[in-house]
């Protein structure tokens, strides 16, 4: 684990991890629940830095059921997923508490938006700066950089830190 900047806290057998514990990833993912044999098994819970997590029943380091929670509360259900469809796309938000009056658009789940700092993106998982192609999270940790695909990508639908004109512009005589 040295090696890795991972860390466990709990109970051991033979040198192994085993029975109750919290298993902690450098990248900020916490494990906590059962292990057998070094391997999450049985029930646990993955808590995520974004704030969802999972909860599920793990069998030698596989998860055979479960539950996703988004960091909001919403719920994912992969049979009967009423959120975000190809028919309704308001944020969960909206479906809880009503849309917005007209005028007063909600430009994502957040109520209110992350604030994006001037010349960059919100990608989902942290801020983009398309000058140096480097994301970083949420408290400006270096996440990755973005290659050629995810750049357009971002560029093409994630939300601006800046204000620009967009739409129809008719010609100015000079």
């Amino acid at each position: 684990m040295e090696y890795t900047g991972s860390s466990y806290e709990g109970d051991f057998h033979n040198g192994r991890m085993e029975g109750k514990g919290t298993y902690n990833f450098p990248t900020g993912t916490r494990y906590d629940g059962e292990m057998k044999d070094g391997t999450f098994h049985g029930k646990g819970t993955l808590f995520f830095p974004n704030g969802s997590k999972y909860e599920g029943e793990w069998e030698n380091g596989i998860a055979n059921k479960g539950k996703y929670t988004f960091a909001d509360g919403l719920e994912y259900d992969d049979e009967e997923w009423l959120y975000c469809d190809g028919y309704d796309r308001r944020f969960y938000t909206e479906i809880c508490n009503g849309l917005k009056p007209a005028g007063r658009s909600q430009l994502t789940n957040r109520v209110p938006p992350r604030e994006i700092p001037e010349g960059c993106y919100d990608c989902g998982d942290g801020f983009y700066n398309p000058k140096s192609r480097v994301v970083v999270d949420y408290n400006h940790k270096f996440l990755r950089n973005a290659d050629d695909d995810e750049h357009d990508w971002i560029v093409k639908t994630c939300r601006k830190g800046w204000d620009e004109i967009v739409g129809y512009q008719p010609k100015m005589d000079a």
